[in-house]
Parts: C-alpha cells; structure tokens; sequence
C-alpha cells in the first residue's frame, strides 16, 4: 500500500522525537511547529510582546485570519517540569486553538534554577492579568478567557484559578479551565523536579491546587492519558472530584493509549487522529465562554 503524505509526515515526527526526545523536539527544535495544515486559519498577530519587565516576560498572539472583534481568549501555559520550555515551541498549539476561533496568548515564564514557586505563578497572573488588559487591540474580549495548560502548565494553569491571591480581582474574568495531563496534588514531594521548584517553601500545602478548592471556582476540563506514567490520571479524578464536592463544574475525558506526551502533540495535524484533545478543548472553551454573555 501506497503511503500518503501524512502518514510520512508522522513517521518522520516520531523519529525525530527517538531521537532527540520530547524537549529538544518542542523547545528548540521547534518541529511540531512545521505541521501546521496549510489551510489553517490562522496566523500569528504578534510576537515578543512585553506583559510585565525582565527576562522571560514575553508573549505570543494567535487568531483566525478573518478578522472580527471580541473573540474568546484562550492563555495556554507549556509544561517542561518548571525548568523548561520556550514559547516559540507552540506555535502548533496557538495555531490549532487559533483555527478553533479564539485569540490565543503563549507567554514564556521564569523557570527553575533563576525562578521557584511561586515565581512562576506570579509570572502566568501577570500574563494573564495582561492579557484581560490589552487582548482587545488584537480582537479578543478581556472578559472571555479560558486558561489552559500541559502538565507543569496544567499545574499553572489551575493554581492560578484558584487561589484568588494570584488574580485578585481579574479571576472574574476567568470563565474556564482545560488542564492536560496536570500534576494538582503532589505531595509528599520525591521527584528532583518538584523537589528544586517547591522544595523551598515552607508550607508546601500552600502549593497544591487541591488545597484551594472552593465552591464557585471556574469550571474545569481535566484531560488525561490513560498510558500516562509520568502524571498519574487519578490526579485529574481527585480534582474532579473535590470540584464536584464543592459544587464547582468538572468535566473530565480519558484518553486510551495516550500517554503523557500524546496528549499535547495531538494538536498538531498528523497526530490528531490519535485522540479529539483540540475538538474537546475547543468545545468546552465555546461553551463557558457563551455561558458567559
């Protein structure tokens, strides 16, 4: 059997990521960004954009190519165990939300050695605090955002949504949450990752999104991998379920045969055959945001 072009295509992308893993792959290599369709709509407004002084303070802006006003805004914050990850690198993520019909912000934030909790925390509310600011001179409506996150980013994602402390004021505008592959309770801490990112704190309860949940938080899209052996998906299970206790919206899917890195690079065009993560995000990130009018 003759094989097609897209089936080539993800061929070469698994080879790739053998042989320089998931990281290299993404953060520098930047190879999920070449397969984009070529019939996406979407493009990138703006790049490099300040939200706040200092190293690692900047963003990138995603939308359709039609141009139109108050669009839904999705933040989406990358993983990379708090000691990686460069905006640049999802480009495939903010083109595929993008085509969805959102306004999509990447921001980088500081990462372990030059950064601990809750630095990075304060970095992602001050993007996001940004963006509720500014998205409208690039079509997005400030009081339409969903915030969305792979795994460290998960985790980013979902403390900052809450505990009110990080937004304050801005948490209305708040209207959702997707969170892929999210580590939300991890305590006692015993990885090196957690270990040189929270291990300073002193009250290490303070860090889990668990421990901040409260009837009226946003609601909640928790999707996981079933194959995930780096994030256990009874993470997703325990938060949905002390969302739900509270008599806050959690919604949850499982995907069979995704791990934890399939999760995220099912949004790049090969692969989304491999589980509807964009389709599910995207939906659950309409729905709250109409709720909203």
């Amino acid at each position: 059997m003759r094989m097609g072009w897209k089936s080539k295509a993800a061929l070469i992308l698994v080879a790739v990521l053998a042989v320089f893993g998931w990281r290299w792959t993404v953060d520098r290599l930047g190879t999920f960004n070449f397969l984009l369709p070529k019939d996406a709509d979407s493009r990138r407004v703006a790049a490099d954009v300040a939200y706040a002084a200092g190293a690692r303070h900047a963003l990138d802006i995603y939308a359709p190519l039609t141009v139109k006003k108050n669009r839904p805004v999705i933040v989406f914050f990358y993983g990379g165990s708090w000691d990686s990850g460069y905006r640049q690198g999802y480009e495939f993520v903010g083109r595929a939300l993008a085509a969805q019909g959102f306004v999509v912000v990447v921001p980088d934030y500081r990462l372990v050695p030059n950064a601990q909790y809750p630095d990075f925390l304060r970095d992602c509310a001050d993007a996001v605090r940004w963006t509720h600011a500014h998205i409208a001179e690039y079509g997005g409506d400030g009081g339409k955002i969903v915030l969305a996150g792979h795994s460290a980013g998960a985790y980013n994602a979902a403390e900052i949504a809450l505990d009110p402390q990080w937004l304050g004021a801005d948490l209305a505008e708040v209207k959702g949450v997707v969170g892929l592959a999210g580590p939300y309770d991890f305590l006692p801490i015993d990885g090196p990752a957690t270990r040189a990112a929270f291990g300073a704190w002193p009250r290490l309860a303070e860090t889990q999104p668990i421990n901040h949940v409260h009837k009226g938080a946003p609601p909640m899209l928790l999707l996981h991998g079933e194959n995930d052996t780096l994030v256990s998906p009874k993470k997703s299970v325990t938060l949905a379920a002390r969302l739900t206790a509270a008599g806050s919206r959690a919604l949850t899917k499982f995907y069979p045969q995704v791990d934890h890195y399939d999760i995220i690079t099912a949004f790049a065009w090969p692969l989304r055959t491999k589980a509807p993560v964009l389709i599910d995000a995207a939906r659950f990130a309409h729905d709250v945001t109409s709720a909203a009018e």
